[in-house]
């Protein structure tokens, strides 16, 4: 079992791959925070230190980061089948 970790999603309104992510959480039920970078500058300028990616969405799993909507390394962190 995976233990119950913070989930944060960085995205922006306009992003369809963010919407995705979201999505991919909540069918999954799993609840996480959602923070806009489009408004929130200095989460922006934490995720991209973090990541050296300016793009979103970025998923943050307990310390673990995951660039873009990858469902399979998503899959893995969240111990989904």
């Amino acid at each position: 079992m995976i233990k119950k970790q913070e989930i944060i999603v960085y995205s922006t309104p306009t992003c369809p791959f963010c919407v995705r992510a979201k999505d991919f959480l909540k069918k999954n039920k799993f609840q996480f925070k959602e923070i806009n970078v489009a408004e929130d500058h200095e989460a922006a300028q934490f995720m991209i230190e973090k990541t050296q990616q300016m793009g979103v969405p970025v998923i943050q799993i307990g310390n673990e980061f995951v660039t873009g909507f990858d469902e399979i390394k998503l899959k893995i962190l969240l111990g989904l089948k």
